[in-house]
C-alpha cells in the first residue's frame, strides 16, 4: 500500500502559496510601514532605526549602547550604526558612565531633542496611517496579535 498524499506531504506542497504565508504578509505589511515612515517623518536623512534610538532616548536618557539597543530590539551591530550615525550627526552624545569606567552613557544632544520634539508627531500621524484600513477595534486586535508573536 503506498503513501496517500497527505500522509507524503504531496498536497502541502501543491497548495502551497506564498503569498498566503505570514512571513510575505508581514513582509509586506513593513514594506508598507517602512514607505509610509520615510514619506511622512519630515526628515530625510533619519531610518525607522534611528527614529527609535532617538525616541527612546528621549524617554529614557543616559543609556548604555548594549541597554538602547535592547529597548529598541536591535541587535548589537545593528544599534553600533544608528549609534554611530546618529552621533555622526551631532543628534547623540556620549559620556563615560561614573559608575563604570568601562561603559559609555548615551543621550540626545540639545539637536537630539529637538529633532525628536519635531519628529514625535509624525510618528504618530504615520502609525494612524498605517492603521487607516482597520477599524479601531481591529487595531487594538492587531497590535495585541503582533506582541505576543514578536
Amino acid at each position: 500500500m503506498g503513501k496517500s498524499k497527505e500522509s507524503d506531504g504531496t498536497d502541502l506542497v501543491q497548495n502551497y502559496r506564498v503569498e498566503a504565508q505570514v512571513g510575505h504578509i508581514l513582509r509586506r505589511a513593513h514594506q508598507r510601514a517602512t514607505a509610509l515612515f520615510l514619506a511622512h517623518i519630515g526628515d530625510d536623512n533619519v531610518t525607522p532605526t534611528q527614529f527609535a534610538a532617538l525616541v527612546k532616548l528621549r524617554d529614557e536618557p543616559d543609556l548604555s549602547q548594549n541597554h538602547l539597543g535592547r529597548l529598541t530590539a536591535m541587535d548589537p551591530a545593528t544599534i553600533q550604526g544608528v549609534v554611530r550615525r546618529l552621533k555622526s550627526r551631532g543628534l547623540v552624545q556620549d559620556r563615560p558612565d561614573p559608575t563604570d569606567a568601562r561603559r559609555t552613557l548615551l543621550r540626545l544632544s540639545v539637536r537630539g531633542e529637538d529633532m525628536a520634539a519635531r519628529l514625535v508627531p509624525n510618528g504618530t500621524v504615520i502609525s494612524e496611517q498605517i492603521l487607516a484600513p482597520l477599524r479601531s477595534d481591529e487595531r487594538q486586535t492587531l497590535l495585541d496579535l503582533l506582541k505576543r508573536i514578536s
